[in-house]
Parts: structure tokens; sequence; C-alpha cells
């Protein structure tokens, strides 16, 4: 894989979710963009049991865990400013002997689907973000095959961002901020989303049931 840009793009003035989607898969089909399937990322949060915390006060930590159409066999843990663990799929059977320790909060459950498009060495992934029957948003990611070193194809990444995006074109993501020299991989793809996913939560001010 290259270096990936993950972004919320804002829905239109006047449209809709899914309109926003068709103006932008629109506008990449007339640059010349060619449909190359689907894609889905899912997102559920875990946070630490009651039982562990003590009587101490403690704060629970939140973990999630995610999964990527594009690493079918792989699952993604992720803490709050922590590692990333990449993990075969059967981590999501461990999860459940482990609700001793964490437990599923919920309606938590939080993914985007959309189509994927390949424009020259760009791969580009316009999703809908949803929490259970409902459109929260739109995610934007782009990828950039030929290169995996974020620090010498950024501003590549930028111009092709801008022909699409326009104003609503992202700054460099902060994982570029903590890896800028170093061989990028899927887990700053996977750090990117979750990012996402936590703004838009945060964004629709829905509280996800059993963290405090």
């Amino acid at each position: 894989m290259g270096v990936t840009c993950v972004s919320q793009m804002p829905v239109a003035e006047g449209k809709s979710v899914q309109q926003t989607v068709e103006l932008l898969t629109r506008k990449l089909e007339t640059l010349g963009a060619e449909k190359q399937g689907t894609f889905c990322v899912d997102c559920e949060t875990y946070h630490t049991a009651a039982s562990t915390l003590g009587s101490q006060g403690q704060a629970g930590k939140l973990m999630y865990v995610m999964h990527n159409s594009e690493y079918p066999l792989s699952c993604f843990a992720l803490f709050e400013n922590g590692p990333c663990l990449i993990a075969d799929t059967n981590f999501d059977v461990l999860m459940v002997k482990l609700k001793g320790f964490f437990q599923s909060a919920k309606a938590s459950k939080i993914e985007t689907r959309g189509t994927r498009y390949q424009y020259c060495d760009f791969l580009v992934k316009v999703g809908t973000v949803t929490m259970g029957p409902s459109a929260r948003g739109i995610s934007v990611e782009v990828e950039y095959g030929p290169c995996v070193v974020a620090s010498d194809c950024w501003n590549l990444l930028l111009e092709f961002l801008q022909s699409f995006l326009g104003s609503h074109t992202p700054g460099a993501p902060a994982v570029f901020g903590n890896r800028h020299d170093v061989v990028y991989g899927p887990a700053d793809t996977m750090v990117q989303y979750m990012e996402l996913f936590n703004k838009i939560r945060k964004q629709q001010q829905v509280p996800v049931a059993g963290i405090r």
C-alpha cells in the first residue's frame, strides 16, 4: 500500500449525505477515475470492565476494534493514545472471551461503505458513514500507491485532493507528524479512520453507552 489521507467531507448545503456523495463521485468520474469495486471500514468500541478498575476511581480505557475490507484477513485493535495491534480475524472471538476485561459499548458500531475509484496512481474511496440505520457523514480516503514515505508525496496528494475537494481539502493528517520520514503502513490508515469516526460521533452528540 501507499501513503493515505483520510478526511471528512461536509454535507453540501441543501443536500443530503447521499446527494453529496453522488456529487463527489461525479466529480471523480469527470476527472477520468474508474470504479474499482466497493470498500468497508467498521469500528466497534470496547471499554474496560468495571470489575477491573478497582475502587480508586480510575478512568476506564477505550479500545477500538476495527476491520478494513482492503485487509480481509486482519483485525486492528487501537487504544486511545496508544499502540495499534494487528491480529488475524480470530481476534473478534478472543474479545468475546475477554468480556471480563473489555466490554462492548452498546450502540457503538460505526462504519463507512462506498465505492473505490482508480485514477492513475491514486486510489480514492468515498464512503457514507453510518451508525445503526442513520447516515452520519462522508469519508474520503485517497491513497498514492507508488510512495511509502509521507514527506515524499504529501504535496502531490494535496494537489490531487484539491482537484475534487476544493475548499474542503484537509490539512496533513496528524499521523504524518509522528511518522513523517518513516515507512507508512496500514495501521496509520486505521488510526485516521478511528479519529474520523470519533469526530463524527462528537458532532452528532451521540453518547456511547457504557462509557463515563
